[in-house]
């Protein structure tokens, strides 16, 4: 028998950075604040949408606009709605930081899908929902055209944002497997 006088032995693998609590506690409320905001737009293209496309178009925008008041004096839709990208990007840079950078990457790639719902929602939803407002109390209005375009356009984007949100949410599901993982010795 030879033996190969050629093999060199592997070095030992480099342990893992160990997870940091603080990226931990920010990733489980990434993952609540975009889930939340996910369920929100997935509950308006499931139920909310068609169900107010069973009525006529000055009840679909009374509902709307209500819809709409109530969420703009809701300081906690707010705190979730900014506060899901402020904390998935803190997640990002503090993985980055600490060196796991494949964590770092599914938190980075979350906040980029949801940081293009928000643009897809102030550019496009939000300039809908004034034009929708503009026309005054619907029982009064004279011209609802305005309802027809509303419709199309804000319907099809609402399901653009539950995509991106739920696409965010599915990489953030991914960090805290890794997370949970980098917790067990396992690398993340």
């Amino acid at each position: 028998m030879t033996t190969d006088s050629h093999c060199v032995p592997l070095a030992p693998q480099a342990p893992s950075p160990r997870p940091s609590r603080a990226a931990g506690i920010l990733l489980v409320m990434s993952v609540t604040t975009v889930g939340l905001m996910a369920g929100v737009f997935f509950a308006f293209d499931v139920s909310i949408m068609p169900g107010l496309a069973r009525t006529d178009d000055r009840v679909y925008a009374e509902a709307m606009r209500n819809f709409n008041q109530v969420i703009d004096d809701s300081g906690l839709f707010a705190l979730i709605f900014l506060g899901a990208l402020a904390v998935t990007v803190a997640v990002a840079v503090l993985e980055y930081r600490k060196g796991r950078r494949t964590v770092a990457l599914w938190a980075g790639a979350a906040a980029a899908l949801y940081a293009v719902a928000l643009l897809v929602t102030v550019s496009v939803n939000i300039p809908l929902n004034n034009e929708l407002a503009a026309i005054g109390d619907p029982a009064k209005a004279g011209d609802l055209s305005v309802v027809d375009k509303f419709k199309e356009v804000w319907e099809t984007t609402n399901i653009m944002r539950t995509l991106l949100c739920t696409a965010a949410l599915g990489c953030l599901a991914h960090c805290l497997k890794l997370h949970g993982r980098a917790g067990v010795g396992v690398p993340g």
